[in-house]
């Protein structure tokens, strides 16, 4: 009997000993504390502080977050896809049950922001200025569904997520490439790029910022046409969606040039290896335009406030890639 009593202590100890001993990431714990009631991610906490996984949380900075509403749940900034992301990854290493499951929290969070019309707001359930337009903006959409397409074809470490959330996926990537395929801006009937945010009941482009005016937004579309292009056995809309913003691109390139943004004077410089876009065009006209705090859209760099015009990122080569390299590959691919 007594050899059995130890025998039981001894088990008991070793399997204590393995538990305290299970790998965790620093990073996914404090991902732990930071998530909302409603799943969803903060980029900014109560009191405007911005969300760093760096930071060691103090008696003083754990108050603060417990503090954060669901109001502040957001897709902005890449918040909550990067921490779905992340934990879903951090799982995968440790297998430690909680993280996937605050992943999992995290895309009950995604599929109950999503409109019925396909599209995401920027933050839910926060409706307050343009919080809930359908945001393509920073990719923050598009960021959402790359995961849920992730989840359904079963890739990048989402294999692990619960066989439940496969369906409900594969309905909200349909439904979000049907918003897609509806936003993508028309000009007198040929389809051209997309606007970086619409208004979530008429679907039609709309203003965020003062300096963000509603507009053919490249960055935004640059990211739009490489999640269709990860389509599998494309529709002939998606082939012709992605053919026609490819031809936008193209067509309204800035060859020759690259954009050097510093605290002084951003501004195009010549660089034959480069081509450029500017960030926002005219929604009829597809010439840049530019967008100042006070409201008013100038039709030059040189027209901003010297704050917005050194403090955003104007131009860039969002499209370079997509026409040498990635395109033709994708045309290659489904038989073009």
């Amino acid at each position: 009997m007594k050899i059995k009593i130890l025998l039981t202590l001894i088990c008991s100890t070793l399997l204590l000993s393995c538990y305290a001993q299970q790998p965790t990431d620093s990073t996914a714990d404090k991902m732990l504390v930071y998530q909302l009631g409603n799943g969803g991610w903060p980029k900014q906490l109560e009191d405007k502080s911005v969300v760093n996984y760096g930071a060691t949380i103090t008696p003083d900075l754990l108050a603060k977050i417990k503090a954060t509403k669901d109001l502040h749940a957001t897709f902005d900034n890449k918040a909550t896809s990067r921490e779905v992301v992340y934990l879903v990854q951090a799982y995968k290493k440790t297998n430690k049950k909680t993280y996937l499951a605050a992943a999992e929290k995290g895309l009950g969070y995604i599929l109950s922001a999503q409109y019925g019309n396909g599209g995401w707001p920027q933050y839910y359930p926060d409706k307050a200025l343009y919080r809930s337009e359908i945001t393509y903006n920073d990719d923050a959409m598009i960021n959402v569904l790359n995961i849920l397409q992730d989840i359904a074809t079963q890739q990048n470490g989402f294999e692990v997520v619960n066989t439940a959330y496969l369906n409900k996926a594969e309905k909200a990537v349909s439904k979000g490439i049907d918003c897609i395929l509806k936003t993508q801006v028309r000009q007198h009937g040929a389809l051209t790029i997309w606007a970086a945010q619409y208004d979530k009941d008429s679907m039609l482009p709309a203003k965020a910022r003062a300096f963000e005016p509603a507009s053919l937004s490249t960055s935004e579309s640059a990211g739009i046409i490489r999640f269709l292009m990860r389509i599998k056995n494309p529709s002939a809309e998606i082939k012709t969606a992605v053919a026609a913003a490819v031809k936008w691109f193209d067509t309204y390139k800035i060859a020759g040039y690259r954009f050097d943004r510093n605290k002084n004077v951003s501004a195009l410089v010549a660089d034959q290896a480069s081509m450029t876009w500017a960030r926002f065009y005219d929604l009829e006209k597809n010439t840049p335009i530019f967008g100042d705090r006070d409201n008013t859209i100038k039709t030059k760099l040189e027209e901003l406030s010297p704050e917005r015009r050194n403090g955003y990122a104007w131009y860039g080569n969002w499209g370079q890639k997509l026409i040498e390299k990635e395109y033709p590959k994708w045309l290659i691919a489904n038989g073009k």
